[in-house]
C-alpha cells in the first residue's frame, strides 16, 4: 500500500461528481453507469457534470439516480456530453474549478477521459480536489495502462470499414489509402492494419517509408500479380488524398482515399469495451470508499488496479515497431 495515497482519518465519503472530457468514446456511457450505480449502492450521491469541465465551470451539474443511467451501457457517446474547454488549461480556470468542487462538497471528482483531460484532473488534484480518473479514450495513448476505454470498439469499426473497401477495390483492381484517427499516435493504425491486411501503414512515431517508397513498392507488388494494395495511414500523418492522387499519376493503378474520420468514434461499445468500463467504473468506487486520492484506475498483465496520478502522467508511452514488422512480414 506504500504507493497508494491515503487520507489520514479520512471522513466516510457522501457526495461525488463525475464528468467526461474531451474526445468522446464508446463505452463511457458504461463506465458512467458503473460510477453511478456502484457510489448509490453505497449511499453516495452522484452529482453528474454535463459538457465536461466547460460544465463543471458553468455550473451545469444535476443529481443523478440509478434511473439516471437506464438503457446506457449499450450506447455510444456520452450521456453528459463532452467538450474543449480551454478555460481550465489557465490557471484562473483551474483555481475557479477547484472552487466549484468544493463549494459543490465533493469527496471526490471521477474524471472519464485522455491525456488532456487527466492533466486538468491533475492540477485540480494539486488545488485540494480528489481526482479520480478513468482512461476512456480511442487512440490507446495513455502509457500507465495496456487498455482505454473505446479502442476495442474504434479498432473494429475501422476493421469493418477496410473490410467493405476491401472488396470493392478488388474488384476494381484499385489501390485504396485508408485514413484512421490518431493524431499524435498510430495505435489504430497499427492495429487496423493489421486486422485488415494492409500492404502499408504510416504513423506519426516512425519515419516510416517516404511516399516514394510506398509507390515503389505499390509496383513491385502488381509486378508480383498482385491485383489490389491497401495503405492505411494514421491522421497525424495525413495527406491521404495527395497520396492516392501521387499514386495513381506515377503508377497507372486507380487509387482512392477514404478518410473515416469520426466514425470510428461512435457506436455501440463492443463487450471488451462494456467490460472494462464497468470494472474501471466500479474500481473508481471503490477507490473513493477506501480513503484513496488523487488516483487513475489501470489494466496491467491482465488485471484491474490503480495508481497515483502524477505517476501516471509522468510515464511516457515508447514506440514499439514489432507490430509494424509483423505487418511487413504478413504482407508479401
Amino acid at each position: 500500500m506504500s504507493n497508494v495515497n491515503v487520507r489520514e482519518n479520512a471522513k466516510k465519503p457522501k457526495k461525488i461528481g463525475v464528468l467526461t472530457s474531451g474526445g468522446d468514446a464508446p463505452g463511457m456511457n458504461a463506465a458512467i453507469r458503473a460510477v453511478v450505480r456502484s457510489a448509490i449502492f453505497h449511499d453516495l450521491k452522484v452529482i453528474g457534470i454535463k459538457r465536461g469541465y466547460d460544465g463543471l465551470l458553468s455550473g451545469d451539474i444535476e443529481e443523478m439516480n440509478a434511473h439516471s443511467v437506464s438503457d446506457t451501457i449499450q450506447r455510444g457517446g456520452t450521456i453528459l456530453l463532452t467538450a474543449r474547454c480551454p478555460e481550465m488549461m489557465t490557471e484562473e480556470g483551474q483555481e475557479k474549478a477547484a472552487s466549484i468542487c468544493k463549494i459543490l462538497s465533493l469527496d471526490a471528482l471521477v474524471v472519464i477521459g485522455g491525456d488532456g483531460s487527466f492533466h486538468g484532473a491533475l492540477e485540480l488534484s494539486r488545488r485540494g480536489v480528489n481526482a479520480i480518473c478513468i482512461p476512456g479514450t480511442i487512440d490507446l495513448d495513455l502509457a500507465c495502462t495496456e487498455y482505454t476505454i473505446g479502442f476495442d470498439t474504434a479498432i473494429n469499426t475501422a476493421m469493418d470499414a477496410i473490410n467493405k473497401i476491401r472488396d470493392t477495390s478488388s474488384s476494381h483492381e484499385r489501390c485504396s489509402v485508408v485514413e484512421v484517427m490518431g493524431r499524435h499516435a498510430g495505435f489504430i493504425a497499427l492495429w487496423s492494419g493489421l486486422t485488415g491486411g494492409a500492404e502499408e501503414v504510416l504513423v506519426p512515431e516512425s519515419e516510416g517509408k517516404t511516399k516514394e517508397e510506398v509507390i515503389e513498392q505499390i509496383i513491385e507488388n502488381r509486378a508480383k500479380g498482385k491485383k489490389h494494395n491497401l495503405i492505411v495511414v494514421a491522421e497525424g500523418v495525413g495527406g491521404s488524398a495527395s497520396l492516392a492522387k501521387q499514386i495513381e499519376q506515377l503508377t497507372g493503378i486507380e487509387t482512392r482515399a477514404t478518410i473515416l474520420g469520426h466514425l470510428q468514434r461512435g457506436g455501440s461499445p463492443s463487450a471488451v469495451d462494456r467490460m472494462h468500463a464497468s470494472i474501471m467504473g466500479y474500481t473508481a468506487v471503490q477507490c473513493i470508499l477506501n480513503g484513496e486520492t488523487n488516483r487513475v484506475m489501470i489494466y496491467k498483465d491482465g488485471k484491474h488496479a490503480s495508481m497515483d496520478l502524477e505517476q501516471a502522467l509522468a510515464i511516457e508511452k515508447s514506440y514499439n515497431g514489432e507490430m509494424y514488422n509483423i505487418i511487413k512480414i504478413l504482407a508479401i
